[in-house]
């Protein structure tokens, strides 16, 4: 400990015996105490951003509470930032409203763009806020060797970055390559090597049996993959901390919810992975996963010991996650309990206002999109056959189906058929500007009419397209290419919307409400044109090859369950 943090906590000890006036005295309040079980009644004080403790402290300030619910701080165990779209300082604004003061974030987006330099940014763009950030390193840079990412993390990089930044970096991210964990991949294990004595976190979905034993014997001690009561039992008997996620796209909380005892509990946290800026605007964040919680039949204690005291033990932020002597001051008062009504939001100590909300000035990466000529050939998929293989999209689900499908054919070419509900689908390299492209179909997005492309396509983040004609497809590619980066909507030869992202062609430079705005706009085009309720969030996870079962890269279809390239075409 430093000089000033010995002053800083000299001056608190004796402020804690009383010997002067807090910063801030929370009168009245009733205290959800998430390190003994209770609720009970108390005056909370608070100095130099820290809990002093419970008692009748003088104060400089007093706020009287009138007998509302005091709740630690919530914390966030497993998030992509750059899922929502917004920088993180607009991230930070939304989530503070709701509750959040402190953040666990996996940069796999960014970094499958930017490698480090994008880990570099997303730490420079989330210092100095209100809302605390810590950061995972990400394991799988890139996620496969079936697609192309724009950079490479490896094993020396995982180390180098645990080294500079031991302060905000906690250990590695979602291990999503648990073949190369079970079967001892060299650099899979590098990576972990290098993480030994921080966090390493899990990725393994629907692995069960002795692969599951193998791969936790690695190292991995979390999973928010969990989709099934026993899919989640399995995992939490041998060991695992089950991160129940409820994002925008996939919803597992109330399936989950089940296999939460007063038991284990303390084994379970509540995480986002992905949420998007619609959702943080409109339905919370943690906020919402706890109310959902309760809702299912969780006792309102326990649903905030998931978000609150929970990862902070998980994560081994000492001081955080409770209200109690020496802790981090971060805290919430509630009007209601069940409903998780927010009154009042304290960030280290200091009421949060959005007015006075500060941002650290932070330079922009430049346009990280290099994609090669294309033309409305690129996009035909001559007949090589009877029958193909289409992805089938589990509504609510990352999860796919393989469904083999006799295509529709017009001069030798396989294309689109709406009456069936199978697009053309379209992945195109664009970090190098090689010129490769994967090419399929995909039934279950509703599309009629018309195209939709995007930059946000997990892991790697190729130009991903899905569309009717290959002429309107083409007109997609090419308008996110102008941008930089982005989401757009086209039919019948015309632009009918688009949202730049150009920070590495995922993230908005705008405010959150004007890229919610213009989000919902283009979201209300593609429904115009069928496509099915938050189509982008959809289309972005059809190129993930690391979840089961079909999946396309810009090398071709991929075969998650045997985790290799297969043919569109069956022999």
């Amino acid at each position: 400990m430093n000089e000033l943090n010995m002053g800083t906590l000299e001056h608190c000890i004796d402020l804690a015996r009383g010997r002067g006036e807090a910063d801030l005295l929370l009168r009245n309040v009733r205290l959800v105490n998430v390190l003994s079980g209770e609720i009970h009644s108390a005056d909370v004080a608070i100095a130099d951003g820290l809990f002093l403790g419970f008692g009748d402290y003088a104060a400089k300030e007093v706020v009287e509470c009138e007998g509302r619910y005091l709740v630690p701080g919530l914390i966030e165990g497993h998030i992509h930032i750059e899922s929502s779209q917004i920088l993180p300082s607009e991230f930070a604004r939304l989530v503070a409203a709701r509750g959040t003061a402190t953040v666990v974030a996996d940069p796999h987006e960014i970094a499958n763009v930017m490698g480090v330099e994008g880990v570099e940014f997303m730490l420079a763009a989330s210092s100095g806020l209100p809302v605390s950030f810590f950061f995972m390193i990400p394991s799988c840079v890139p996620a496969t060797t079936m697609e192309t990412a724009g950079a490479v993390i490896d094993a020396v990089a995982v180390a180098a970055l645990l080294k500079k930044h031991p302060d905000r970096l906690l250990g590695l991210a979602e291990v999503m390559n648990f073949p190369g964990v079970i079967n001892r991949d060299p650099e899979t294990m590098a990576k972990i090597a290098a993480a030994e004595g921080k966090n390493i976190d899990g990725h393994a979905p629907q692995l069960s049996g002795l692969d599951l034993n193998s791969y936790i014997m690695a190292g991995p001690a979390s999973d928010h993959e969990a989709t099934t009561l026993d899919e989640a039992r399995e995992k939490l008997r041998l060991g695992m901390h089950l991160m129940l996620r409820e994002g925008s796209r996939e919803h597992n909380l109330d399936d989950l919810l089940p296999v939460i005892n007063c038991y284990n509990s303390a084994n379970c946290s509540l995480v986002s992975d992905d949420r998007h800026v619609i959702d943080l605007l409109h339905k919370g964040h943690l906020d919402y996963s706890i109310r959902k919680a309760i809702a299912g039949g969780i006792s309102p204690l326990n649903a905030i010991q998931m978000a609150t005291i929970n990862p902070a033990r998980y994560f081994g932020l000492k001081r955080r996650g409770a209200v109690a002597p020496g802790f981090r001051a971060d805290c919430l008062l509630l009007d209601d309990l069940e409903s998780f009504a927010i009154n009042q939001v304290f960030l280290g100590g200091h009421p949060f206002n959005e007015e006075n909300f500060i941002v650290p000035s932070t330079p922009l990466p430049g346009n990280t999109v290099s994609v090669a000529k294309l033309s409305e050939e690129s996009f035909a998929i001559p007949v090589a056959g009877e029958k193909i293989k289409v992805i089938g999209i589990v509504p609510g689900q990352l999860v796919t189906g393989e469904i083999v499908v006799t295509p529709k054919t017009s001069k030798g070419l396989a294309v689109a058929d709406p009456d069936r509900d199978l697009a053309k689908l379209a992945v195109i390299e664009r970090h190098h500007g090689s010129g490769r492209i994967g090419l399929g179909f995909v039934q279950g997005l509703g599309l009629e009419r018309g195209a939709l492309a995007g930059t946000v396509a997990h892991d790697s983040h190729n130009l991903i397209v899905v569309g009717i004609t290959d002429a309107d497809m083409l007109l997609a590619a090419r308008v996110v290419k102008e941008m930089g980066g982005g989401l757009a909507v086209v039919a019948d030869g015309r632009i009918l919307g688009r949202l730049p992202l150009p920070v590495a062609g995922l993230m908005s430079v705008e405010k959150a409400e004007t890229t919610a705005l213009a989000l919902e706009i283009l979201q209300d085009q593609a429904a115009l044109l069928g496509a099915a309720k938050d189509p982008f969030m959809t289309l972005s996870f059809l190129a993930l090859p690391v979840i089961p079962s079909l999946k396309l890269s810009d090398r071709g279809l991929v075969d998650v369950d045997k985790f290799s390239l297969t043919d569109l075409w069956l022999d």
